[in-house]
């Protein structure tokens, strides 16, 4: 007896769309959702505690415990969990499109109700909580996925994949040939003025300096003359996620486990080569550049085989199902993990802005993720989703259920 039929719910002639049942959902996209959320969270860190956005990272931090702790974080996590985190973003709205259509619905006014909703939470977010929000552009870029649903996977991919790398690798280039020609036009730079405004405000600011400054932040961030650089670099991402979906890459590499150790291989070396390109040539934004906007998502991509492989096997699915707990309520944690490190560093908080060092903000990543990951598996224990799903839920299907366990 399928979860639907159980409880009755979400159907009028049976022609109402409904949310996807828990059945339905996959442990290894979860999983996913659960370690980009780690990694992205471990990148946020650095910003919840000093400002990130405005100096130069590869001179800021002096001490060798830092410098170490930057160097594997730029290397290994730094512009490659947020473009997992993108795809699976694509790939989750493929589903609920694939979910509509079996229903003989149309997706489009169920994206526009559940992208609506994730804007507001994000300019909330943004606004109030830390303004490194991504909701905001997902649920922008969102909208504009909308257009390209209708389109074949292997179209998506091909098409996401054009956007993505044609781009990077372009400018990428250009900005090689520029530092080659004129060091000093990619060198790095520190930003003094927004580092002294960013120490003054969230150091011992009031609500509304840190208010104040979280706006300018943001819109450093997601400005009219720097949002063309998302379109490049998370836009296609959907693409290829949803394509991912559409071609069933996750069950089909699940079958051939060895096709996904395979692609792990081959993407996780590429994207070290290219991330590694600041250390061993030079740290300018030439470099960086190419790191993240080429190196990422090829890292990202041998992550994702990575996880799938595991997650091939019964007891790898063991393995990631703290990971899976934690994706599962991927929103929630998200929006806790800035409460949280803004409570411990901003001064209607703990006030730590700026007195710690880059490997204690890891310690704290790992400690209160842990916590997640505890919290979530009670919570999922007792109800189907968490609370900010449920919120999201609502809003986007227009039903209202309390979510516990169907043995409850």
């Amino acid at each position: 007896m399928t979860e639907g039929s159980k409880h009755g719910e979400e159907r009028t002639a049976g022609m109402q769309v409904t949310p996807l049942k828990q059945e339905e959902r996959l442990i290894t996209l979860d999983s996913l959702r659960g370690l980009a959320l780690l990694g992205i969270f471990l990148v946020n860190m650095i910003s919840f505690h000093s400002p990130y956005i405005y100096y130069n990272p590869f001179e800021w931090w002096e001490g060798a415990s830092d410098r170490w702790h930057f160097s594997w974080i730029d290397l290994f996590i730094q512009a490659s969990f947020y473009p997992l985190f993108a795809m699976m973003f694509g790939f989750g709205a493929a589903m609920q499109a694939e979910h509509a259509a079996r229903r003989g619905q149309s997706y489009t006014g169920i994206g526009i109700r559940r992208f609506s909703f994730l804007m507001i939470l994000g300019l909330v977010h943004a606004f109030l909580i830390w303004s490194g929000d991504i909701l905001f552009s997902y649920a922008l870029f969102g909208f504009l996925l909308l257009l390209f649903m209708r389109l074949s996977g292997r179209m998506l991919v091909v098409l996401g994949s054009l956007l993505l790398f044609i781009p990077g690798v372009f400018l990428g280039v250009l900005l090689v040939l520029m530092s080659l020609v004129d060091p000093l036009s990619t060198s790095h730079w520190t930003d003094i003025g927004g580092v002294e405004r960013s120490m003054a405000a969230y150091g011992s600011g009031t609500f509304g300096e840190v208010t104040a400054q979280r706006i300018v932040d943001w819109l450093t961030i997601n400005g009219l003359g720097v949002i063309w650089t998302q379109l490049i670099s998370i836009f296609p991402l959907f693409l290829i996620g949803a394509g991912a979906q559409k071609l069933q890459v996750f069950s089909r590499w699940q079958k051939r486990p060895s096709l996904a150790w395979f692609v792990f291989a081959s993407f996780f070396t590429a994207g070290i080569i290219l991330k590694a390109l600041p250390y061993v040539i030079e740290a300018n934004l030439a470099y960086t550049f190419v790191q993240d906007s080429v190196g990422g998502p090829l890292l990202a991509i041998g992550y994702a085989a990575l996880i799938i492989a595991i997650g091939s096997s019964a007891h790898g699915q063991t393995f990631l199902k703290p990971f899976a707990s934690a994706g599962r309520m991927s929103l929630t944690n998200y929006l806790l993990q800035s409460i949280i490190g803004t409570l411990i560093f901003y001064p209607y908080g703990l006030g730590l802005y700026g007195q710690i060092e880059l490997s204690t903000g890891v310690w704290l990543v790992l400690a209160i993720f842990a916590a997640q990951v505890i919290a979530s598996e009670l919570w999922l224990s007792k109800f189907e989703r968490g609370p900010m799903e449920q919120l999201w839920r609502w809003s986007t299907y227009g039903l209202w259920k309390k979510g516990r366990k169907e043995s409850e």
